[in-house]
């Protein structure tokens, strides 16, 4: 009795597998794939860079379940993507093609994307295109169709600078490891001249570094990630992307003329040095340093002059100062980072303790601003410091005699005020990482700054009027 019980229930098993094993995939050609994507968009890559991954669903929404033949690339691996589908790669030796993946009724693959590029031999991006061909067993084919843009680049990688080199390029320029500019070399970087640092990398200075851009052809430096974090959100507007540049304590005379720096950790570092009263430190014009996840500016015990510049947004403070001799004018400070609430000032400034030299700083027809009541941070310690034609968002000074001595026609700006903060400018935008700092028509920076013979011109290059606006942007 009991093995008739247990040769029953074998049987019934193998009846049940069977069926299972025999389960039918329709050959209708009425019975077709859904995907989630019929243009999977990926971004711009550097050609030889491996791309970030990307992603799409196929689904079947059938009633019955479906059987891919084949899944191929229609170029095979001449276009440089490669494919893996629900854990299978394409296999690129074989025409890039993989055959019999399985998908039951109201079932779904994963299918994974990259791209290596190959080189184009052109300066501007290039547009890389592909199919992804998927044909069932009743012959039907369907496709998703891959496009992306390949940007041929220089790279460079651990460059130490002994002798006097410099850098221009039409082709953007990769950095990896970062570069080094040895004591008595000078690195020159010239328009057109974009270079894409890698996580980590940046420049150390300890000779002289040249930047030289021009008013419609800005010298860049930022991360070198092309991708986006979100949808909304591109790794370029991220802060931390690369190291910044620092100037150690054997640099001088460094010049920097019509730059665009962010997304950095420091924007620009300069170590503490023996002040020489002949010549600048560090000479900034027609700059922008903006969105680092440090510093803006650090300047220790250093000659610096800012004009015309824009430094904005940081996890630190946008410009400290500790000693030295800093003039600040025709800049716009604004202190609006968005990745945390502990965020530096736009503007600190003091000095060492037992310091035998007095600081100085002189700041004129300059906008210092941003979220808190006070981003205006000055120590007890022995620091001359002029305001003039300025507006600062700092509670007003009371003390007479103080207000006379170091603050002239200045504003003093709070919430309270019908124009304030980021009112003064185009756009503050959070939610989409977006900033414009040029002044919005109702600002009233506008008209406002003290015409300056030596500076006739804005942030870019523009003319001022004889009524000029304050901060960098006419």
């Amino acid at each position: 009795m009991m093995k008739r019980l247990f040769y029953s229930f074998i049987a019934a098993l193998l009846l049940i597998a069977g069926s299972c094993s025999d389960e039918s995939y329709s050959t209708s050609r009425n019975d077709k794939l859904l995907f989630s994507v019929d243009t999977l968009k990926m971004d711009t890559v550097f050609s030889g860079v491996p791309s970030s991954t990307y992603s799409f669903k196929v689904y079947n929404h059938n009633d019955n379940s479906l059987r891919i033949s084949q899944v191929r690339l229609s170029r095979g691996s001449q276009s440089g993507f490669r494919v893996n589908v629900d854990g299978v790669y394409l296999d690129n030796m074989n025409g890039s093609q993989a055959q019999n993946f399985d998908i039951r009724k109201g079932d779904s693959l994963l299918v994974l994307v990259e791209l290596t590029s190959h080189s184009t031999n052109q300066t501007e991006p290039q547009a890389v295109e592909d199919k992804l061909l998927f044909t069932l067993e009743s012959g039907v084919e369907q496709s998703v169709s891959l496009l992306a843009c390949s940007w041929d680049a220089v790279s460079l990688r651990n460059l130490v600078v002994s002798n006097d080199t410099t850098i221009s390029s039409s082709k953007p320029i990769v950095i990896y490891g970062g570069i080094k500019v040895d004591s008595g070399a000078v690195l020159t970087i010239k328009s057109p001249a974009s270079l894409y640092f890698h996580a980590s990398a940046g420049i150390d200075v300890f000779g002289r570094l040249i930047i030289k851009g021009q008013q419609d052809d800005e010298v860049v430096m930022r991360g070198d990630r092309l991708d986006r974090m979100f949808d909304y959100l591109p790794y370029d507007r991220v802060s931390g992307q690369w190291r910044g540049i620092r100037f150690h304590s054997s640099s001088t005379a460094n010049c920097i003329d019509y730059a665009d720096i962010h997304s950095a950790e420091d924007g620009l570092v300069c170590d503490s040095a023996e002040i020489d009263p002949s010549v600048l430190r560090l000479d900034l014009a027609h700059t922008t340093i903006h969105n680092c996840k440090g510093y803006g500016l650090k300047a220790d015990n250093s000659r610096v002059s800012l004009v015309n510049c824009q430094l904005t947004n940081t996890l630190d403070d946008c410009l400290s100062v500790t000693g030295g001799e800093t003039d600040i004018i025709y800049c716009t400070l604004a202190q609006f980072y968005p990745f945390s609430a502990d965020r530096g000032v736009a503007l600190r400034f003091g000095n060492y303790e037992n310091a035998v030299q007095r600081g100085t700083l002189m700041c004129q027809n300059s906008v210092v601003t941003g979220y808190s009541e006070d981003v205006v941070m000055g120590d007890s310690l022995a620091f001359d410091y002029h305001f003039v034609n300025s507006v600062l968002r700092t509670p007003a000074v009371s003390d007479s005699v103080l207000l006379k001595s170091r603050f002239e026609n200045v504003v003093f700006e709070t919430s309270k005020d019908s124009i304030n903060g980021d009112m003064h400018f185009v756009a503050v935008d959070l939610d989409l990482q977006y900033y414009d700092f040029h002044p919005d028509t109702l600002s009233t920076l506008r008209l406002q700054a003290i015409p300056l013979e030596a500076i006739r011109d804005d942030r870019e290059g523009r003319k001022r009027g004889d009524q000029p606006t304050i901060g960098c942007f006419e």
